[in-house]
């Protein structure tokens, strides 16, 4: 049984997929995918590559890692891992997760402080008088 492996970035989470035929195991960083995402729209994140692809999410075997970030940045960062690894199982997947823009790696990261400031682009409060 193969096993296809990929990885995904969103913000500062980075997650590892790794993808074979199987009977719908879930395994996130040693727990179930409803223990590590309480919320049923992280879950949808996770599982709306393959119902872009008309596969069914119970004929595979999923153990993620992941790690960093928060847990939007997370479901997202495993999604582009999942999709990545849909391709390199079959590479006709590539034109649907294409157009559903699952591949596509959203590079947007926080910008850091800057000395002398309140934030990032927030200045201290200036009074002249």
């Amino acid at each position: 049984m193969e096993v296809f492996q990929a990885i995904g970035r969103r913000k500062r989470s980075v997650a590892r997929v790794y993808l074979k035929k199987g009977k719908g195991n879930v395994d996130v960083n040693g727990k179930t995918i409803e223990d590590y995402f309480k919320l049923l729209n992280h879950r949808n994140n996770i599982k709306a590559p393959f119902e872009v692809v008309n596969s069914e999410f119970k004929n595979y075997d999923l153990n993620i890692n992941v790690y960093g970030g928060g847990i939007m940045g997370q479901s997202e960062a495993i999604r582009l891992a999942i999709s990545r690894a849909l391709i390199k199982e079959n590479e006709e997947n590539k034109t649907h997760l294409k157009a559903a823009k699952f591949l596509t790696r959203d590079s947007r990261v926080v910008e850091r402080k800057k000395p002398g400031q309140k934030k990032a682009r927030k200045k201290f409060q200036w009074v002249k008088r």
